[in-house]
């Protein structure tokens, strides 16, 4: 995480259209949690509550990355500090029942569980910063590391055996890995490394010599490449950079085979849009450190220093398959290498040559448009989630201790401004609930705790919003905080939390060295 320079930022008053207003918006959440008690010594006690259901305290050092099974959601894999990965089981076990006693009735549960190690990922020298499982079965998990190293392990199908099937090294710090979502690409994933490299690998076991292969290579970020998202359909590929530039990838070539082409990058890139601070309006000094596209696939979100963000139409490559489809061709392709518009390619089918995404014509609309210039918070903008529709709310999470919600429908209006979200400490990610399939649908046609926005900062407590306006529920903010970090801004924070499985358990990655699960269920 980096600290940004702070920049005043300025109040947007929400309007009357049902939402909350001004005064509910400013509202602070008190924390009366943790307190520290007299022993009457010099030495200070400290009163901790436990929230969670069962911990996994495997790591030796601060816990930095997290990332969950897609098929087996109860199945995580964290990454830290002491330059090792681990793989568990987050099913919080039955507590044993203690005796009956006459001070007790009913009887008390026994101690929450530790959690076992799976499996453990090692081979790399310096911290791993970044794990993933590939999608669409989670047939692989990733690790990578500040050493530059990639390591990919297959999976059997229960997602609890695991096997060492090749290491990849072409950079010397990998920053972050996301898994490319395309139906006809499965086990893609890409990274962001310190160079500003940016790297989309297939990941294999029908080619014991070579399981590993590099798809595509980009090289236009000057600075570290910070963040990075697939596409909900997985055709496209945003990045950002400590430099201040935004690119969009056209990573399997879709929308080269429908002519569209971003001459600022030089046509005939694989860049379809890239924006730099030689562009005044697009401009953020300090840098971007958060990204993250809407799911329709039209705008993507870029988040700063200073509070600012920065919203960009994206091409729209229509007929595309969305991230729900368990489809896959299984084609790899073969391919001429070439380093055209910045780029470095190792073959694979195009989308316009019979695949899914051929079936409708591409369409440049507002690509590369600035469509939004939004600043509601004082300092950097550390994560940034969209809400599944129909609601259209943009969440962004902010070193300065505040979560704004944005309106996307309503020229991204500040809807709601959370200014002591995590108390004064900064806010490392926002995420709102993805339903489970085939969850109730209630008015509106929003699918149940689609409203709820999650997030969790350096005070060491998982929080959860309502972010619906005009109801009793939203009136109250704060549905639900979870503790048992220990908090305090300095190696007791909340790094990264997983939620997936419709949003009915949390689990954290904790920079005090453990993983907590949370039971969170969803009214």
């Amino acid at each position: 995480m980096s600290a940004h320079d702070p920049h005043s930022g300025q109040d947007v008053e929400d309007d009357d259209n049902g939402m909350l207003d001004a005064a509910e918006a400013e509202e602070e959440v008190q924390d009366e949690g943790d307190a520290a008690m007299d022993s009457g010594s010099d030495v200070e006690e400290i009163q901790l509550e436990n929230d969670s259901a069962a911990y996994f305290d495997g790591h030796k050092d601060s816990i930095f990355c997290i990332a969950q099974h897609p098929v087996h959601p109860e199945i995580v894999v964290t990454g830290g500090g002491d330059d090792v990965a681990h793989i568990f089981d987050s099913t919080p076990p039955p507590r044993p029942v203690l005796p009956a006693s006459y001070e007790s009735n009913p009887q008390p549960a026994g101690e929450r569980a530790g959690l076992a190690s799976i499996f453990k990922i090692d081979g790399h020298t310096d911290s791993v910063n970044a794990v993933a499982f590939t999608l669409p079965k989670g047939e692989f998990v990733a690790s990578a590391g500040l050493d530059g190293r990639l390591r990919a392990y297959r999976a059997d199908p229960s997602g609890r055996l695991y096997r060492f099937v090749g290491e990849a090294q072409e950079v010397d710090e990998i920053n972050w890995l996301a898994s490319c979502p395309h139906p006809d690409y499965p086990n893609t994933l890409a990274l962001g490394a310190g160079d500003g490299s940016v790297w989309v690998y297939t990941l294999s076991v029908d080619d014991p010599a070579s399981p590993l292969t590099i798809v595509q290579a980009f090289y236009l970020h000057t600075g570290p490449c910070t963040a990075g998202a697939w596409t909900p359909d997985g055709t496209l590929l945003a990045t950002v950079a400590e430099d201040g530039t935004f690119y969009v990838w056209d990573v399997f070539g879709a929308a080269a085979a429908g002519g569209i082409a971003d001459a600022q990058v030089g046509g005939g890139g694989q860049a379809v849009v890239g924006l730099t601070p030689a562009d005044e309006r697009f401009r953020v000094d300090g840098g971007l450190y958060s990204v993250a596209v809407s799911p329709g696939g039209a705008l993507a979100a870029v988040g700063g220093a200073e509070g600012k963000i920065r919203i960009v139409g994206l091409p729209r490559l229509g007929g595309a398959a969305g991230v729900g489809s368990t489809a896959a061709s299984g084609a790899k392709g073969a391919g001429a290498r070439s380093k055209a518009g910045g780029g470095k390619q190792a073959g694979g089918p195009k989308t316009g040559g019979g695949g899914r995404g051929a079936s409708a014509a591409p369409s440049a609309g507002q690509a590369g448009e600035i469509l939004a210039s939004l600043q509601a918070q004082s300092d950097g903008v550390e994560s940034l989630s969209f809400s599944a529709p129909p609601m259209t709310y943009l969440a962004a999470g902010s070193v300065d201790g505040s979560i704004a919600l944005f309106d996307a429908a309503h020229g991204f209006a500040v809807r709601r401004h959370i200014r002591a979200a995590h108390e004064e400490e900064a806010v490392i990610k926002v995420e709102f609930v993805r339903p489970a399939p085939g969850a109730p649908v209630g008015p509106g046609g929003m699918a149940a705790g689609s409203w709820l926005l999650t997030s969790c900062g350096n005070d060491g407590v998982l929080r959860r919003w309502d972010a619906r306006g005009g109801t009793a529920a939203a009136a109250k903010g704060l549905v639900g905080e979870w503790r048992g970090h220990r908090g305090g801004g300095e190696g007791g924070g909340v790094l990264g939390f997983v939620q997936g499985g419709g949003g009915g358990r949390v689990v954290t990655a904790g920079d005090d060295h453990v993983s907590l699960v949370f039971e969170t269920p969803i009214a």
